[in-house]
This record gives C-alpha cells, sequence and structure tokens, in this order.
C-alpha cells in the first residue's frame, strides 16, 4: 500500500479521505482539479496508512485507491465524513498541511509545547475542527485545551483542532476608543462586540471564556496571524504543530509565504 495515503481533513470539512496524491497535489487538486467546486485553504494531516477504527471503514473503502483506467491517480476516495476527528488517536496523526488558496502547501511536523504565558490576558481562539467558533478566553493556550475538552463543557467536543489568532489587546483598544470607526482586527466580528466581549472577561473574574462568532473566518485570516501554531486536544492529551517564524517560512517555502 505504498502508492496509498490517508489524509484527515480539518477545514473546510472533518472528512477521511483516501488518496494517491501527494500533500501539494491533493490542496491543488481540491482548489482546481476536483468537480466539487472550492476555493480556499485546505487543512489537513497524515494518518498511519496501517490505522484502524472499529467506527472508520477503513479496510472496506481503501482498496477502491486505485488509479483510473487511464492510468491517472486516485484524488479523493471518502471513507468517512461523520465524527472523524474523535475516532483519530493522535499518535497515528503525521504531518500537518496547511494550504493557501492557491494550493501552496506548508507542512508542519509536531512537537512538545513549550510556552510561557501572561495570565489574565485576553485571547482569541479559533476552534477549526469539528466545531467551527470564534471564542474569547483569558485561558492560555494550553488551558484552553483542558477547558474545551471536559466532558461537563456543554460548548465542548471530546476531541477539538485550534489555534489563537494574534491580536494586541491593549493596542486594539485603544485604537478604537481613539476612532470608533476603525475597523475590525478579526474579519467578520464588529469591533464593538469584539470590545465588549474583551471587556466583560476582564470584569467579571468568575468569566472565563465568551463567545464571539459562531463561525471561524479562517478563509479570511491570514495564517501570519496564527500565534504559536496548531494544537489537537483531547482530556489530557495533547498534539502540538508549531508554526515556524514568517523568516523561516519564507526560506523553506517563498510561494507560500508570499500568499500566506
Amino acid at each position: 500500500m505504498e502508492d496509498k495515503r490517508l489524509y484527515c481533513i480539518l477545514y473546510p470539512i472533518n472528512a477521511l479521505v483516501g488518496s494517491q496524491l501527494n500533500p501539494s497535489d491533493f490542496a491543488r487538486h481540491f482548489n482546481a482539479g476536483s468537480s466539487k467546486y472550492y476555493s480556499g485553504k485546505l487543512v489537513f494531516a497524515d494518518v498511519d496508512i496501517n490505522y484502524r477504527h472499529p467506527g472508520l471503514p477503513i479496510e472496506r473503502v481503501l482498496p477502491a485507491v486505485v488509479p483510473h483506467e487511464d492510468g491517472r491517480p486516485k484524488a479523493t476516495k471518502y471513507i468517512a465524513t461523520y465524527r472523524v476527528l474523535e475516532q483519530i488517536d493522535f499518535d497515528a496523526l503525521g504531518e500537518l498541511h496547511i494550504s493557501t488558496p492557491e494550493g501552496y502547501v506548508l507542512s508542519l511536523s509536531s512537537s512538545d509545547y513549550q510556552s510561557q504565558h501572561q495570565p489574565g490576558l485576553v485571547r482569541v481562539f479559533a476552534e477549526i475542527c469539528p466545531i467551527n467558533m470564534l471564542v474569547l478566553s483569558d485561558y492560555n493556550f494550553i488551558e484552553f485545551a483542558s477547558y474545551i475538552t471536559n466532558p461537563d463543557n456543554p460548548v465542548g467536543a471530546p476531541k477539538m483542532f485550534y489555534t489563537q489568532i494574534e491580536l494586541d489587546v491593549d493596542e486594539f483598544l485603544k485604537e478604537l476608543e481613539a476612532n470608533p470607526l476603525a475597523p475590525s482586527p478579526i474579519p467578520e466580528v464588529h469591533p464593538s462586540l469584539l470590545r465588549d466581549g474583551i471587556m466583560e472577561i476582564q470584569r467579571v473574574k468568575s468569566k472565563h471564556t465568551k463567545g464571539l462568532s459562531m463561525v471561524n473566518p479562517l478563509w479570511k485570516i491570514s495564517y501570519r496571524r496564527i500565534r504559536h501554531g496548531f494544537m489537537f486536544a483531547s482530556q489530557g492529551k495533547v498534539k502540538f504543530y508549531p508554526m515556524p517564524s514568517h523568516d523561516e517560512i519564507e526560506q523553506r517555502n517563498f510561494r507560500f509565504w508570499k500568499n500566506m
């Protein structure tokens, strides 16, 4: 099965797909070669080709991942589109691939999460999969993992894939006070709603989260705004994919950097 791959798509949908394409060709297929129209970012991860789960019909569907009669490789064969992330063991995940709308791919490797956090800072978290929302919180990047996957949390999930969006809260509040007509630093979110949410968390000490948007507008947010990286989380377990610095991305993958 050397010519077959398993990909867990995380954005814009959650699906497990069999494919004979490498990550770059897979991303370009979605934006240019597929009969299913799509134009935008694509985020997906390698899954160990030997991974199996009773809720995922991998063994039954994977044999259909074979070349077309004219020799073209099979681009996509959907294995599952329901509760996929929940049924993927984080240990089976390989590289994480983030694609621009033009199909340029940056591949990220996992590593231990190590960072110092300023306590009490209000942050913007972008939940990507399986829930797709924007959330304000004074939890730090790793604390949010425990909160959002807590079984007692009615707005969470057993497993979550998310990131943090860069936002200088103090600078934003200062600019908005000086110019009430200033544009919002978060697409699709009115600046007054962002301001009110920040001030509510700062004022009410017992409140640690505030829903900001029912939809995470990742398609409008530049990858340059990603802080730390991307996190897979469940109760008691995380898998972190750090985002390289902008200089490193420029050196590694100029086309991605130019369009990120």
